[in-house]
């Protein structure tokens, strides 16, 4: 049987190792979309670059300017707000439009290189209120592109209605190495602990009574 060829958003994140480390398990041809567009710091970038080696996939770096801004995690000069937000109401952290173009890039990555599916880790449980994230976005976005790809290319959201307990868990049994991963919106040394992502992160492993790798001072910058 021919195997499925799948492109992975990839941001070195926990959602997004996951996802990769998934469509590996299932036996599909991978390759890593890593995006820059002017985020706040690189190292998601970075992290994003070590977890595709550590899958010995390959990688293409996108790069791609959102000058125009909206989002406290475009750029150095606006406030990430700490706390958890409420996921009734956008946050300052959403990039407008941002999964929208990530996955109009990896169309047509995936019809050039003539492959399969994009895959996403997107999730609409333990999440940031992006409308994004949604799973009514993925069930239209997949509607659409029937008829922009003529059907060849559509969108698989494996981790859309699990927990953030789930997905440690889970990420725990396809052996994604967690260390390596950064899910913080600073850019700091060590992962600051105060911001939206850090605490649902936090939540996750403390729920599945496990230890986040990623916060040893001595697994740092590797």
């Amino acid at each position: 049987m021919k195997k499925r060829k799948v492109a992975v958003l990839l941001s070195g994140g926990l959602d997004s190792s996951t996802i990769l480390y998934w469509a590996i398990k299932r036996g599909y041809e991978t390759h890593c979309l890593i995006f820059s567009y002017n985020q706040r710091h690189s190292a998601e970038i970075r992290k994003a670059v070590k977890i595709a080696e550590c899958a010995g996939r390959p990688c293409t770096i996108v790069d791609i300017k959102l000058p125009w801004g909206g989002s406290s995690l475009i750029g150095r000069s606006g406030r990430i707000p700490p706390g958890k937000v409420s996921s009734k109401k956008i946050p300052s952290t959403y990039v407008p439009g941002r999964n929208t173009i990530f996955i109009s890039y990896a169309l047509s990555f995936c019809e050039a290189a003539k492959m399969d599916y994009i895959v996403i880790g997107a999730n609409a449980v333990d999440f940031s209120g992006y409308p994004d994230c949604r799973p009514a976005y993925y069930k239209e976005f997949n509607k659409l592109l029937k008829q922009a790809s003529l059907g060849k290319v559509s969108i698989k959201t494996p981790l859309l209605k699990k927990s953030k307990k789930e997905i440690v868990l889970l990420a725990r049994r396809l052996k994604v190495p967690l260390r390596h991963t950064w899910s913080c919106y600073e850019g700091g040394r060590y992962p600051c602990g105060k911001c939206d992502s850090c605490l649902l992160r936090a939540k996750g492993f403390r729920q599945a009574g496990m230890e986040d790798p990623a916060l040893r001072r001595n697994w740092a910058g590797q």
